[in-house]
């Protein structure tokens, strides 16, 4: 602190190096607590801040991630036929997930840092969550160089032009993953790059997941995909080829409950993702032409398929892209469910469906919460008139 002490003044206004004063400010508020603090007077006083917010949301997020890593080393052993050990599949997750880690932090804060200095503006932590999930969402074989691209086009273009952490209309994490799927859709879809194989993080084991194998099923649904040994217990425990973090719903419903019980994420929005997605599946299994056919897939499978748990905890709750208003996240969960659940039962050119469910949500929000609050305000006018 007192090394910070005798170089502030060339960092502060009017100092040689005003300019990087966002630096030096950065540095002093992440390591020390400031001394300047209210104790009276009419200021509202909350020990909760941005900073202890997003901690929360990464302490959510380590089942997740260390089932994730865990789960990246069983695949790559298992699709050798090597029966390794919990500590072997553990180092070799790690190997791939922390150089993910690497580059995003790397990237991300480097565009971080870029725009507060060119603005003027403290460095806040808006990149720290979204960091924690970008390597969450992807499939472990993803090049780091694409991984790179895929981050500076999320912060950029996805965040930082929009003015910066809270002024974001979409989801950064999910903008980032959209960037690869439409720029270089054979690293990030398909069924070969959901496994590593060989020595090296670049080579893939074809092997499908749940989703993709009910494309074409062979008989009826539920049979085809136990056939491949993609039963609903495993699917629930994760020990299935995926994005790194997406394939244990026990791990993400840990996370869920640490979110809920918080107040961090919003209950409404989590339990109305599913509630869609239940109803939109009941829909289509009435619908379904045979039992062979995905529509026939029931709603408990959805839940535990791909990013459905993962997105409707972790994507869908964000607090700036998300809805407002305690109704209007209702609605905005319910149809994030809906059309997650209709994108993978009549698009058989994408299984997925969450993914571009909550980005379409996230540009419909505002207009959910302005009709809310307007059928709020009529409500009381009428209310007031009777």
């Amino acid at each position: 602190m007192k090394a910070l002490d005798k170089i502030r003044s060339a960092f502060e206004k009017g100092g040689r190096f005003e300019r990087l004063w966002p630096l030096v400010d950065a540095a002093e508020t992440f390591f020390f607590r400031l001394p300047v603090r209210t104790a009276e007077g009419t200021h509202v006083r909350d020990a909760y801040d941005l900073k202890r917010m997003m901690m929360i949301v990464v302490l959510a997020l380590f089942p997740s991630m260390a089932f994730g890593t865990y789960n990246v080393g069983y695949q790559f052993y298992a699709s050798a036929g090597i029966a390794a050990g919990h500590l072997e599949c553990l180092l070799k997750g790690l190997w791939v997930v922390v150089p993910l880690y690497a580059v995003t932090f790397a990237v991300g804060g480097f565009w971080e840092v870029l725009f507060a200095l060119v603005r003027g503006e403290e460095i806040n932590e808006g990149f720290f969550v979204t960091g924690a999930l970008i390597p969450l969402i992807m499939p472990p074989t993803i090049p780091l160089w694409q991984l790179a691209l895929a981050v500076s086009f999320g912060v950029v273009l996805g965040k930082e032009l929009f003015g910066g952490t809270g002024m974001n209309i979409f989801n950064p994490a999910l903008v980032s993953r959209a960037f690869l799927f439409f720029a270089y859709p054979k690293s990030i879809s398909g069924a070969g790059v959901w496994t590593l194989t060989g020595g090296t993080v670049v080579d893939a084991y074809t092997m499908a997941t749940p989703l993709h194998l009910g494309i074409e099923p062979k008989g009826e649904i539920i049979a085809h995909l136990s056939a491949y040994g993609f039963d609903f217990w495993r699917m629930f425990t994760g020990l299935e080829p995926g994005s790194i973090g997406e394939t244990s719903a026990i791990a993400i419903l840990i996370g869920a409950i640490l979110l809920v019980a918080t107040g961090v994420g919003s209950w409404r929005i989590i339990v109305s993702v599913f509630a869609g997605g239940a109803a939109m599946a009941l829909v289509c299994n009435a619908f379904a032409p045979s039992p062979a056919n995905v529509m026939a897939l029931p709603a408990h499978y959805h839940f535990v398929m791909g990013g459905f748990a993962f997105g409707a905890v972790f994507m869908a709750t964000d607090p700036v892209s998300a809805a407002g208003t305690n109704a209007g996240k209702y609605v905005y969960g319910f149809l994030i469910g809906v059309l997650t659940v209709l994108v993978r039962a009549l698009n058989p050119a994408y299984p997925e469906g969450m993914m571009l469910a909550i980005l379409f949500m996230n540009l419909f929000a505002p207009l959910i919460d302005f009709v809310v609050v307007r059928l709020n305000m009529r409500r009381r006018r009428l209310r007031a008139a009777g």
